[in-house]
């Protein structure tokens, strides 16, 4: 009787021309508020991937009395879908398809993809994003060699050479990009050249800025993918000669709050590096936009100076105000191997010095891989992991499972078990007390409140769940990819 009322409701203001719901967003034609979309791979023998989404608030697949049977993404073709970028404040979503490389849009607000897959990507990618106002596209392709750039402001696409390259991070307000390439100990940001620079970078890479790995096109660049360098000397046209900047095998970057700056993850010892720890950098300098750059990288030493010892491992990190929950994995030697032990560690940039909380132990995962963390209901922090069967505690005969919660005003743990699988993706339903995750390539729902699990009968779903996002999220940060 609930769904139908809740139906009914949804009819009679769209009787009454009132189409809108929280923060006047558009109803969808599925009439429900709650959603969680399910990126699937493989849900039938002739289909290799779809997007469905369930009412979240109900926790069913169908509507009431079973019509519609199930909520689908009309006109979606991508093959075995991995991520959803989540943009519930622009009503969007965007899925990468690991099977073809798709990378498309999801209209939230008419449930429907918004047409043709982003052309120009080459090869497949092992990190992409678009930045929220759709204008760019950033796509590292570790087995092409390049980081791609789709400018949707005048339609082209820039493959930017960077042998080894293998993830790219790019800031809420899409003007700032950080790109890392695999065993290495150096960043990389791409700019966008004014009409000045495009003519006197047309001379090919003797005419480029020191610090410059590639410019695109050739014969008339309109980007330049830039080394970040160490301003020790800089000429008088702005040419950097100092030397690199040096981290410890960088993986990621995440952004604070107030968009200036970028805390650079340097994975170290789970990524073959020798320590890990926090970079701080200014983001002005790094800006892609044509003339909105100022000031300058820090030197070596100042970065040296700056950096922050994370020594239960960083790589992957959540900001929330000035704290970061930063996720790791500390190698450890267990029955003659070397195994590795998952970690959080609280990081609070308000205080000076900078306060490090000791390592507080978490589910177990792969060395270096990027973990899904997420904020919800309850203050409780989310992480979810993939690979935990080959951790210490696996090892070691405890229990164990690849989802964590903690309570974070007491950073208190409560481990998720027992182990159903790989935790690919998490979802928050804020104010409803719970979070819906794909674990093992099925979907399952946990309560804020302790963990618990809740009847996930109704939203089981055939084939391999592999992402979810809440597409009425409050704002964009519930958001496990970023």
């Amino acid at each position: 009787m609930s769904a139908l009322a809740a139906l009914l409701v949804a009819a009679a203001l769209a009787g009454c021309g009132g189409t809108t719901y929280f923060a006047g967003r558009t109803l969808p034609p599925s009439g429900l508020t709650n959603r969680v979309l399910i990126a699937i791979q493989n849900p039938s023998a002739s289909i290799r991937g779809s997007l469905q989404f369930v009412d979240a608030y109900y926790d069913t697949r169908s509507g009431y009395n079973g019509k519609p049977a199930s909520y689908s993404v009309a006109g979606y073709a991508g093959a075995l879908p991995i991520t959803i970028q989540n943009m519930p404040e622009e009503q969007l979503g965007a899925v990468y398809s690991s099977g073809d490389g798709n990378y498309t849009t999801v209209n939230y607000a008419t449930e429907a993809s918004n047409g043709s897959p982003a052309t120009g990507l080459n090869g497949l990618s092992s990190s992409i994003f678009v930045t929220r106002n759709q204008s760019y596209t950033f796509a590292a392709s570790q087995a092409s060699h390049v980081l791609t750039i789709l400018d949707h402001t005048n339609g082209g696409s820039f493959p930017l050479n960077l042998p080894g390259i293998y993830r790219v991070s790019v800031n809420p307000g899409g003007s700032a990009a950080l790109a890392f390439v695999q065993d290495s100990n150096y960043a990389y940001y791409p700019r966008k050249l004014t009409t000045a620079q495009t003519l006197a970078y047309s001379g090919g890479p003797d005419t480029w800025p020191k610090a410059a790995v590639d410019c695109q096109p050739l014969n008339a660049p309109l980007w330049c993918l830039l080394q970040a360098q160490s301003p020790d000397s800089v000429d008088a046209t702005g040419n950097y000669y100092g030397a690199p900047l040096v981290f410890d095998r960088p993986v990621k970057t995440v952004f604070s709050i107030d968009g200036g700056t970028a805390y650079v993850l340097n994975c170290g010892p789970e990524c073959g590096g020798s320590k890990a720890s926090i970079t701080p950098l200014p983001v002005a300098p790094v800006i892609f936009l044509t003339g909105q750059q100022s000031g300058t990288l820090p030197t070596n030493t100042a970065l040296a100076g700056s950096t922050v010892a994370i020594p239960g491992g960083a790589s992957n990190a959540l900001v929330d105000s000035s704290t970061l929950y930063v996720v790791g994995q500390k190698p450890q030697q267990v029955q003659g191997k070397t195994l590795f032990a998952g970690n959080l560690t609280v990081v609070d940039y308000s205080k000076s010095p900078v306060s490090v909380s000791s390592s507080i132990p978490i589910s177990d995962g792969t060395p270096g891989a990027i973990s899904r963390m997420l904020l919800a209901d309850d203050n409780t922090l989310w992480i979810g992991m993939t690979g935990c069967t080959n951790g210490v505690r696996a090892a070691t005969g405890q229990s164990y499972g690849c989802l964590t919660m903690v309570n974070t005003t007491s950073n208190t743990v409560t481990l998720i078990e027992p182990y159903i699988g790989d935790a690919t993706g998490i979802a928050a339903v804020e104010g409803l007390h719970k979070i819906y995750t794909a674990e093992g390539g099925q979907v399952y729902i946990h309560s804020t409140v302790d963990g618990s699990s809740i009847d996930n009968q109704y939203v089981t779903v055939t084939g391999t769940a592999y992402d979810v996002a809440y597409m009425d999220g409050t704002t964009d940060s519930n958001n496990t990819v970023y």
